[in-house]
C-alpha cells in the first residue's frame, strides 16, 4: 500500500517537472531562431484566440511585454562589438583626443542599441495589431491571415528602412551637439583664467589690527595671560602673512593660527565688550595711520624733488673723466671739424642749452640718425664754463657723422652782464635759476648772423626727420610751438594756471582763454624777433615780476607773456609731452611723434625715470664705451 502511493507521488512530480521544464526548453529554442523564424512565432502566438476572459486577455498582453524585453536584451546581444584597437605611443600626445574618442565610442554604440530596439518594437507591434485583427475573425480566417502577413511584411520593410533613416539623422545631430557643447566648454575653459583670491590675506591683516585695537586697551604694564596670548597670536600671524599678496602665498598653517587667533579675539571681547570704546579705538589707529601717510608722502615728495636737482655720480664721474683728458690735449688737437659752417644761414641750425653731456648726445645722435641730408645740419650746444671742457671732449671723440657740430660757453658772451637778468629770480632750484634755462630769449644776440633757428630742450628725443619744419610758413609770427589748450590733454594748461590775472595790468593786456603752448621743441624767426624787439619786452616782464606777483617763476609764463599773439600753434605729432611726469602717455601717439619731451622731473638719466619711457631715450647711448663703463653708466 504504501509502495503504491510512493510509485503515485514519483509519477506526480515527473509530470510537473516535464510541464515545467517543457516550455523552458520551447521558449529557449524559439528565442535562438532567427528573426524571420521569430516573426512568424509571433503570428503563432498572436493566431491563438482564447474566450472573452479579460483575466486570459491580460496575460496574453504580460507574455507578450515579456517576450518584447526578452527580445531587446538579445537585439542589443548581436550588436557588433567594437573593433580592438591597438594605440601607439605617440597617439597618446594627446589626452583630450584619447577621451573624446572613447566618447564617441560609448555614443555610437549607445545609439546602435537604440536603433535595433526601435525596429524591433515597431515589427511587434505591427504584429500585435495583425494578430489582434485575427481574433476578431475567428480561427477560420487563417488563409486571409496569410496575405495579410506578406502585406504586413512588405510594411514593416518600409517602416524599418524609415525608422533607420530617421534614427541616423537622430544620432547624427546629437553627436554634432555633444562635440559643440564639448568644445564650447574646453574654450570656456581656456579664456577664463583662474581668479586670484586675496581674502584670506585681508582676513588676516584685519585680525592682527583688531588684536592690537584689544591691547590697546589693556593697562601699561599689564601682563595678564590674555595680553601675553595677545601679543604671542600678532606675531605668529605676522610670520604668517609675511609679504604675501595672494591666499597661495600662505602657508599651510596659517588657516590653523587664523582659528587660534579668531579664538583669542573672542576671549578678548569678553574681556573688553565696551563697542564705543572699541570703536572710539579704531578710529584713532585710523587718524594715525592716514598721519602716518601723508608724513611719508611729503618725505617722498621731498626726496623725488632732491634726486631731480642732484647729478647722478655717474655723470659726474663721466665729466670729470672727459675734463681731465681735455686737458691732456694739445690746443692744436681739441679742433672741431668743419668750423666754417657754423654761421651759414642756408643750413638748418639747431641750439641746445645744457650741462649735460648724455643729454647733448641723445638730442644730436637722435636728430642726425633720422635726418635724410645730415651734411645740413648745424648743431649750436651752449653750456657753462665747468661742462664746456667734458662737452667738448666728447664729441671731439664721437663725431656725428656728416653733421657740424659748434660747442660755446656762456661766459664768451661778453655782452650778457649788462641785462643783468639772472639775479631775479626768487627761488632755490636750479632748475629755474640756471642762467641756460633764461638764455632761450637772447637768441638774436646769441647768433646774430642766422635768421632762422630750431630750439630743443635737452631732455627731448628726435624720432623723425625735421627737414620738414624747416618750410613751414610762419605767417609773420616770431614762434612756432606744439599746442598745450586742449582740454583733457596730458600737458593742458591755461594761462591763469602760472600768471596772475587778479593784476589790473595782466586782466588788460592777456585773454585768460587764450592758447598756451609748450618749450622744447621751437622755431624761432629771428630777423622777426630783431624786428619787434622782443628781448627788451622780455625784460620789462621780469622786472615788473621781480616787484609784485605777476607770475610763477620759470620761463614759460615769461614766454608765454613775451610771444603773446606771435606765436603759430604747430600739430600735436610733432611733439609729445609728459614723458618725465605721466605714466599714462599713449604709446601710439608716442610712436607717431616727431620729438618726445621729458618735460617734468623725472627725466631719463635719472634713478626716478620712469621706465616705460626710459628705453626711447637709452637706446641712442652706446653704453659699451669703456669711458662709460669706468663710471658705471648703464641703459
Amino acid at each position: 500500500m504504501k509502495s503504491s502511493r510512493w510509485w503515485q507521488r514519483t509519477l506526480i512530480l515527473a509530470l510537473l517537472s516535464i510541464s515545467v521544464v517543457a516550455p523552458l526548453v520551447f521558449v529557449y529554442h524559439r528565442v535562438h531562431l532567427t528573426p524571420y523564424a521569430r516573426r512568424e512565432f509571433l503570428e503563432d502566438i498572436s493566431s491563438v484566440t482564447y474566450r472573452t476572459d479579460p483575466l486570459q486577455l491580460n496575460a496574453i498582453e504580460q507574455v507578450m511585454e515579456g517576450f518584447i524585453r526578452i527580445f531587446a536584451i538579445e537585439g542589443a546581444e548581436e550588436l557588433e562589438e567594437p573593433k580592438e584597437v591597438v594605440y601607439k605611443e605617440k597617439d597618446f600626445s594627446s589626452t583630450d583626443s584619447y577621451i573624446q574618442q572613447k566618447i564617441n565610442d560609448y555614443e555610437k554604440s549607445k545609439s546602435e542599441g537604440y536603433r535595433n530596439n526601435i525596429l524591433e518594437r515597431n515589427e511587434f507591434n505591427k504584429d500585435k495589431r495583425q494578430g489582434q485583427k485575427a481574433q476578431q475573425k475567428g480561427p477560420f480566417s487563417m488563409i486571409g491571415n496569410k496575405n495579410i502577413s506578406n502585406t504586413t511584411v512588405t510594411h514593416n520593410l518600409n517602416m524599418h528602412t524609415h525608422s533607420q533613416r530617421m534614427t541616423d539623422n537622430n544620432v547624427e545631430v546629437t553627436d554634432t551637439q555633444y562635440i559643440q557643447r564639448a568644445t564650447q566648454k574646453r574654450q570656456i575653459s581656456h579664456r577664463q583664467p583662474q581668479k586670484v583670491s586675496n581674502q584670506k590675506v585681508w582676513e588676516i591683516k584685519d585680525q592682527i589690527i583688531r588684536a592690537r585695537a584689544y591691547l590697546g586697551f589693556a593697562s601699561p604694564g599689564r601682563s595678564s595671560h590674555l595680553v601675553k596670548e595677545l601679543k604671542l597670536r600678532i606675531k605668529e600671524m605676522e610670520r604668517a602673512v609675511g609679504e604675501a599678496t595672494k591666499d597661495s602665498d600662505l602657508s599651510r598653517s596659517a588657516l590653523q593660527k587664523m582659528r587660534h587667533m579668531e579664538a583669542s579675539l573672542s576671549k578678548a571681547h569678553r574681556a573688553f565688550p565696551d563697542c564705543a570704546a572699541m570703536a572710539a579705538k579704531l578710529r584713532a589707529m585710523n587718524h594715525n595711520a592716514e598721519e602716518n601717510i601723508r608724513s611719508q608722502q611729503r618725505e617722498a615728495t621731498y626726496l623725488v624733488h632732491l634726486a631731480a636737482r642732484t647729478t647722478p655720480r655717474g655723470l659726474h664721474c663721466l665729466s670729470m673723466q672727459l675734463t681731465s683728458d681735455y686737458f691732456a690735449l694739445r690746443p692744436e688737437d681739441r679742433k672741431l671739424p668743419n668750423e666754417n659752417k657754423i654761421n651759414d644761414p642756408k643750413l638748418h641750425h639747431y641750439v641746445v642749452f645744457s650741462d649735460n653731456v648724455l643729454a647733448c648726445e641723445v638730442v644730436v645722435n637722435s636728430t642726425v640718425s633720422n635726418a635724410k641730408k645730415q651734411e645740413k645740419l648745424v648743431f649750436h650746444v651752449v653750456t657753462n664754463s665747468l661742462n664746456f671742457p667734458a662737452i667738448w671732449m666728447w664729441f671731439l671723440l664721437n663725431p656725428p657723422g656728416k653733421a657740424t657740430l659748434h660747442i660755446q660757453s656762456i661766459e664768451n658772451f661778453k655782452w650778457l652782464p649788462k641785462y643783468n637778468a639772472f639775479k631775479n629770480h626768487n627761488s632755490s632750484d636750479p632748475r629755474y635759476t640756471s642762467e641756460l634755462n633764461y638764455l632761450r630769449f637772447y637768441l638774436p644776440d646769441i647768433f646774430p648772423t642766422l635768421n632762422k633757428v630750431l630750439l630743443f630742450d635737452h631732455d627731448v628725443v628726435v624720432q623723425q626727420d625735421l627737414s620738414r619744419l624747416w618750410n613751414v610758413n610762419m605767417k609773420g609770427k616770431v614762434i612756432a610751438a606744439v599746442g598745450t589748450c586742449q582740454e583733457g590733454g596730458t600737458s593742458f594748461h591755461r594761462m591763469d594756471m602760472f600768471i596772475n590775472f587778479s593784476d589790473p595790468f595782466i586782466a588788460n593786456r592777456f585773454d585768460v582763454n587764450a592758447c598756451t603752448w609748450a618749450f622744447g621743441m621751437n622755431l624761432f624767426d629771428l630777423q622777426q624777433w630783431r624786428r619787434q624787439n622782443l628781448t627788451a619786452l622780455y625784460h620789462r616782464y621780469l622786472q615788473m615780476g621781480s616787484k609784485r606777483p605777476l607770475l610763477n617763476t620759470g620761463s614759460l609764463p615769461l614766454g608765454w607773456l613775451t610771444f603773446y599773439n606771435k606765436t603759430m600753434i604747430l600739430d600735436r605729432r610733432w611733439q609729445i609731452l609728459g614723458l618725465g611726469y605721466d605714466s599714462d602717455v599713449d604709446k601710439n601717439q608716442i610712436e607717431r611723434a616727431a620729438v618726445i619731451h621729458f618735460d617734468g622731473i623725472r627725466k631719463p638719466w635719472l634713478d626716478i625715470a620712469l621706465g616705460r619711457y626710459k628705453s626711447y631715450w637709452t637706446k641712442f647711448i652706446n653704453f659699451d664705451k669703456p669711458i662709460l663703463q669706468r663710471c658705471n653708466l648703464q641703459a
